[in-house]
């Protein structure tokens, strides 16, 4: 098991778990060589004893290492730490495609092609490198704070060239995202990815899939025969030139989608230009059905759509191993039997059944016996397992759904399952004090749904150690009861390093230069003879005490200097005065009147 702390490989500090798939785990985790986040995926206990998990686990890495492009997650390291497999990964900070259309429902139309565009863009640069992802959906893409895309998770990804995979393997993804040719067991192309992409697209302008049952059969049945639900009889305002789009990429017979993605991409370049306002509808060239479609159907697991899950278990076969052979041999025959005893039972036995459908009655806001009363009442079998799900607009114990939902037409005798309120959802706030505010803002937004804001603040300590990445302050107390859309304000210090007073501390030039060394400062300094200070130390600097320091300005400072001692006067000749020609040697000479060396004349 991974605890937080741990390390592995001596390198990669765990931090906490961010997500959990069918195949793998993922971790926050610190490099500690390279001193950044990233996300650590690290395959299950259970299955690193099973090669062809391990396989495929290390086909990820191959192939996602191949790829450099800014809308693909960068993979940085791939390896083994006793018996732990694990692959490093860049780490996003984002909500995955589907978080943001359950929080939003749908996407404005700027917003979906903008979001098609980045996965166009990605994942022509991924067919490039002859890869084929196979498990596009909006769990598998990140958005993030900036609206960036990027595309995760090629743990299904098949390498053209590979010599180890056959092309008719029947790896699937999600049933709701699954293209007709692989629901029928015949392989993956560069085209299955665009008809994935076609139904992503689908959904972020609907908000809905285009293609729901109650099993994994019924709706890749749905994705072989039934025509696309039209976006724009819900919706007119949605041009004809981006349905257009939707139908081209989803169409059943791969022949009448588009040839690659990169015609996919220019498409959306052009499609809300002026010119494209009165297109007409998209007709198909080819026929979308033929003999072969829906002759039979190959494993096709039954998942329920989930909104974290990353990965979908499947089946690898050794082109070498024999006996591996046979073993895929006799599963496709024994789950196509299951495929077809299923289709039998959902679609053969219904219409010779002489049982009159019913119409699922709306039981929300009831209790819980009212519900099963009303249900019970029309012939409905009430499932004894009654679940819990938080809710902010329904009464604590009260009804908030039924599984068939309301409105549905299902058969007589039908089990309802009952889903009841359990109050809205809280949880209790922690004291986050020390912790870095980045990473406690992303937990909480994502998480918990809590408005975040981080705003500076005064520490209230004398003292000068500070991080200023971390929080020494909180809005709401630890032990708060919040609920999803509560705001909270995390404090961070606000540590501004200013100019000390460098002559009351006794500074020289020396220490002067280091101290312009030390925060990227200019320094200029001019020199000024005195006694009142020591020869060298600083008398005055023209920036004020306390002033904030700004990079690259420059310090100016006035350095003390003894004065050079001057030697005392002496007597010259020349200063002598002369005496008056009329007056004997011996004669005083005359003072001068006015201390210069002129004399008086009478």
């Amino acid at each position: 098991m991974i605890t937080k702390g741990q390390k592995i490989n001596d390198r990669y500090e765990i931090i906490r778990a961010i997500g959990e798939g069918g195949m793998a785990n993922v971790y926050l985790g610190h490099d500690t060589i390279l001193d950044r986040n990233v996300a650590i995926k690290v395959l299950r206990g259970d299955l690193s004893n099973d090669e062809k998990f391990v396989r495929r686990f290390q086909r990820e890495a191959l192939s996602a290492s191949s790829l450099a492009h800014p809308n693909i997650v960068e993979m940085y390291d791939v390896g083994e730490d006793d018996g732990l497999y694990y692959i490093v990964m860049e780490y996003i900070e984002g909500k995955t495609l589907k978080q943001l259309l359950k929080k939003r429902g749908t996407l404005t139309l700027s917003e979906a092609i903008d979001i098609m565009l980045q996965l166009t863009d990605g994942m022509s640069q991924a067919h490039d490198s002859y890869i084929i992802h196979r498990d596009l959906k909006p769990q598998n893409i990140m958005i993030k704070d900036d609206g960036q895309v990027k595309i995760t998770d090629f743990g299904i990804a098949m390498a053209l060239n590979s010599t180890q995979l056959t092309q008719t393997n029947s790896v699937m993804g999600s049933v709701h995202y699954l293209p007709p040719e692989q629901a029928s067991g015949k392989g993956s192309t560069i085209k299955s990815d665009i008809y994935s992409m076609g139904i992503i697209f689908y959904e972020l302008l609907s908000g809905i899939l285009p293609f729901r049952g109650d099993n994994a059969v019924e709706i890749a049945l749905k994705h072989m025969r039934d025509p696309l639900p039209s976006l724009r009889e819900d919706n007119p305002g949605i041009p004809q030139s981006i349905e257009n789009i939707i139908l081209k990429s989803t169409a059943k017979n791969p022949k009448n989608r588009y040839d690659d993605v990169r015609s996919m991409h220019e498409d959306l370049l052009t499609a809300l230009d002026d010119s494209r306002m009165d297109e007409e509808v998209y007709q198909y060239k080819y026929p979308e059905h033929d003999a072969e479609s829906t002759k039979g159907i190959k494993k096709i697991e039954d998942i329920e759509e989930k909104e974290d899950t990353a990965d979908i278990a499947t089946k690898i076969e050794d082109k070498e191993d024999k006996r591996n052979k046979k073993l895929i041999i006799i599963l496709s025959s024994i789950f196509g039997g299951i495929a077809l005893l299923l289709i039998i039972i959902f679609f053969i036995v219904p219409i010779f059944s002489n049982k009159k459908a019913v119409t699922v009655p709306d039981c929300s806001k009831l209790t819980v016996s009212a519900c099963e009363k009303k249900l019970q009442k029309l012939g409905f079998e009430v499932n004894t397992n009654i679940k819990k799900v938080a809710s902010s607009k329904i009464k604590k114990n009260r009804v908030v759904k039924t599984n068939p939902e309301k409105g549905r037409s299902v058969k007589y005798g039908t089990k309802i399952t009952i889903y009841k309120s359990n109050g809205e959802e809280t949880f209790e706030l922690k004291n986050y004090v020390g912790e870095n505010y980045a990473e406690v803002k992303a937990e909480l937004e994502t998480k918990y749904s809590l408005v975040v804001t981080v705003e500076k603040k005064e520490p209230d300590s004398n003292t000068k150690d500070y991080d200023e990445d971390k929080i020494i302050g909180q809005s709401l107390a630890p032990g708060t009861k919040v609920k999803k859309g509560d705001a909270i304000v995390l404090y961070i210090p606000n540590v501004v390093d200013t100019f000390p007073d460098m002559n009351a501390e006794g500074w020289t030039i020396d220490d002067a230069e280091a101290f312009c060394a030390k925060y990227g400062l200019e320094i200029s300094s001019t020199e000024q003879e005195t006694t009142q200070y020591e020869e060298g130390k600083i008398i005055s600097q023209n920036r004020s005490v306390g002033s904030p320091i700004i990079k690259g300005t420059t310090l100016r400072v006035v350095i003390a200097k003894r004065p050079v001692e001057k030697p005392s006067p002496s007597p010259s000749p020349s200063s002598s005065p002369k005496p008056s020609p009329s007056s004997s040697p011996t004669s005083k000479p005359t003072s001068p009147s006015t201390g210069d060396n002129t004399t008086s004349n009478d």
